[in-house]
C-alpha cells in the first residue's frame, strides 16, 4: 500500500483560553501582597498605565452616584473604568459605604511605625560566632570553630561527625573535639551535642548534678522509659522509692534538650487581611483593604495615540492599551468577587460571626457559587491565600469551608466545631486523670448528640497536635 499525502477540511470545538482570560483567573487566586507586586510591575511596563489620585472635591455621595450611572450602561461603563477608573467609585461600594453614614469611623490598623512592627532577631549561628570571636581562641581554633557553627541544625544539634571536619580543615580529630567541647559551654548550654542524651548530660555538669549516678544513668540508659512513663522497672532497678524518682524526673525536667530553639532562622508569617468583617448593630459591614493598592487608570497618552500615523506604533499602542484595560478591569472583577463570596460566606456563618468558633456550620464551594451564580473553580480561586479580620480573630477563607458531622436530631455540625469543642474539653480536664478519645466521644455523643467515632475523635486530636492520654497524664 503506497503512501500519500491529502489535505482535508476539519471542523472542530475547542476552549481557549485568551492571555486576557488568563490573566484575570491569575489575579484571582494572587494573594494581596502579589497583587499589588503584580500590579506594580505592569505600572513600570506599560507606558499607559498609571497611578489615579484622590480627588480631596470628591464626596462620597458623588461616588456612589456615579457608580450606579454606570452601572446601568455596561459599555458606558466599561469605557468609564478604562478610561478614569477610580477605585474610591467602585471599592467605596465594595465597602458596605451606605450602611456607615451613622458609624464612627473605622481605624483598619494602628499606625505603627515599622520600626515598631520588625524588630531584628539574632540568629543561633550569630549569636555563637559572636562569642567565639570574643573567647580567646587560636586563629586555627576559630577556623575549627566557625565550621563546627556552620553545621549546627536550628535545634542546635551538630549534623556532621569530627573525623569529617577534620578532614576538610586538614587537622586533627582530636583538636575538633577539643574546640566542639568549648563550643558546647557556650550560651545556649548544650549546643553542638550530638544526641538529646549528650546535650542534657552537658547541661547536668555545668548544674554540676553530674555526680549523682542514678541520675547520669536514668539520662545515658532510660530516656526511652521515662518518656513512656515506665516507672516500675526503673523503681526496681534502682531501689527507690516513687518519690526520688519523682525528684529525678523535676530536674531532668528542667532542662532543655533543644537549646537553639529559641534562636530559630524561621522569621513569623505576618498576614495583611484582604478584607475586614466589623459588627455593627445586627449587620456585619464589609470593608475590602485597598491599603498600598495602586488606583489605576489610563494614562494621557491614551488620547495622544488616537492621532499617530505609523501602523506599527498603532498596533504596539492599541496592544498595550487592551493590556492596562484588561488589568484594571480583572482588578475590579477581583474585588467584586471577593467581596460576593464575604458576604456570602457572612450569610451562611454568621453564627460564627457572632459566637466564634463553636458556630462554625457545614460548608462546601458549591454552597457559596450557588449563592452567588459562579463556579466552584472561581469560589476555590478567590478564597486561596485570602484573609479577612473578624471580630474573633483573624482567618483564611478557606477556613469556613469544612466537612459535617451528624446530629441525632438529623442536623450537621461542622468539623471545625468539633475540634474547638475537643481542645476545650482537653484543656478543661484534670491532669491527673486526662480524658481518652474514646471519654471524648462518649462525652460529645451523650451531651452535644454528635454522632463521633473514636478514630475521628484520635484524627481531629492528631490535628490539634495534642498529645494522646497517656502522654497527658501527669506523674502522681
Amino acid at each position: 500500500m503506497g503512501l500519500e499525502l491529502r489535505t482535508n477540511l476539519k471542523l472542530t470545538q475547542q476552549l481557549v483560553l485568551t492571555p486576557q482570560l488568563q490573566q484575570a483567573i491569575k489575579l484571582l487566586q494572587l494573594s494581596r501582597l502579589e497583587l499589588i507586586e503584580t500590579i506594580n510591575q505592569e505600572l513600570m511596563e506599560n507606558p499607559f498605565l498609571e497611578e489615579g489620585f484622590d480627588d480631596p472635591n470628591a464626596g462620597t455621595e458623588d461616588l456612589i452616584s456615579e457608580q450606579r450611572k454606570t452601572e446601568n450602561n455596561e459599555e458606558a461603563y466599561s469605557k468609564e473604568i478604562a478610561q478614569n477608573a477610580d477605585w474610591e467609585d467602585y471599592l467605596g461600594d465594595f465597602a458596605s459605604t451606605t450602611r456607615q453614614h451613622n458609624m464612627k469611623e473605622v481605624d483598619l490598623e494602628e499606625g505603627l511605625s515599622a520600626e515598631a512592627r520588625y524588630i531584628s532577631k539574632t540568629s543561633l549561628s550569630g549569636h555563637l560566632m559572636w562569642q567565639l570571636h570574643l573567647s580567646r581562641f587560636t586563629p586555627k581554633e576559630v577556623e575549627i570553630g566557625e565550621l563546627i557553627i556552620g553545621n549546627l541544625d536550628n535545634k542546635g544539634y551538630l549534623q556532621s561527625s569530627t573525623e569529617d571536619m577534620a578532614e576538610v580543615l586538614k587537622t586533627d580529630p582530636n583538636q575538633v573535639e577539643q574546640v566542639l567541647a568549648r563550643i558546647q559551654l557556650f550560651d545556649p548550654i548544650g549546643v553542638g551535642a550530638r544526641t538529646p542524651q549528650e546535650c542534657l548530660l552537658i547541661q547536668l555538669k555545668v548544674l554540676n548534678y553530674d555526680r549523682d549516678p542514678i541520675l547520669v544513668s536514668l539520662i545515658q540508659d532510660h530516656l526511652d522509659d521515662l518518656e513512656s512513663k515506665r516507672y516500675k522497672p526503673l523503681l526496681r532497678k534502682f531501689k527507690i522509692e516513687m518519690e526520688d524518682l519523682k525528684e529525678y524526673l523535676d530536674i531532668i525536667q528542667s532542662l532543655d534538650p533543644l537549646p537553639g530553639a529559641n534562636y530559630d532562622d524561621s522569621e513569623p508569617m505576618f498576614v495583611s487581611p484582604d478584607a475586614y468583617v466589623y459588627q455593627y448593630d445586627d449587620d456585619f459591614i464589609i470593608i475590602l483593604n485597598d491599603e498600598g493598592l495602586p488606583k489605576l487608570q489610563l494614562s494621557s497618552l491614551y488620547d495622544e495615540s488616537m492621532s499617530l500615523n505609523s501602523e506599527t506604533e498603532k498596533e504596539y499602542f492599541k496592544t498595550k492599551i487592551s493590556s492596562a484595560t484588561w488589568l484594571i478591569r480583572s482588578v475590579y472583577q477581583r474585588q467584586k468577587t471577593l467581596y460576593k463570596v464575604l458576604e456570602s460566606l457572612i450569610k451562611k456563618q454568621r453564627d460564627f460571626f457572632i459566637s466564634g468558633v463553636s458556630g462554625l456550620r457545614p460548608l462546601i464551594l458549591k454552597d457559596v457559587a450557588d449563592d452567588i451564580n459562579m463556579h466552584e473553580s472561581t469560589v476555590s480561586r478567590i478564597t486561596t491565600n485570602k484573609y479577612v479580620a473578624t471580630p474573633h480573630g483573624t482567618f483564611e477563607l478557606k477556613f469556613f469551608f469544612n466537612s459535617a458531622l451528624s446530629l441525632d436530631d438529623g442536623s450537621e455540625v461542622g468539623s471545625e466545631s468539633v475540634k474547638a469543642l475537643i481542645k476545650k474539653l482537653i484543656a478543661d480536664e484534670n491532669p491527673k486523670e486526662p480524658l481518652s478519645d474514646e471519654k471524648i466521644g462518649e462525652y460529645l455523643k451523650d451531651v452535644l448528640k454528635v454522632n463521633i467515632a473514636r478514630r475521628t475523635v484520635a484524627k481531629y486530636r492528631t490535628a490539634l497536635k495534642i498529645p494522646s492520654s497517656s502522654k497527658r497524664k501527669e506523674l502522681l
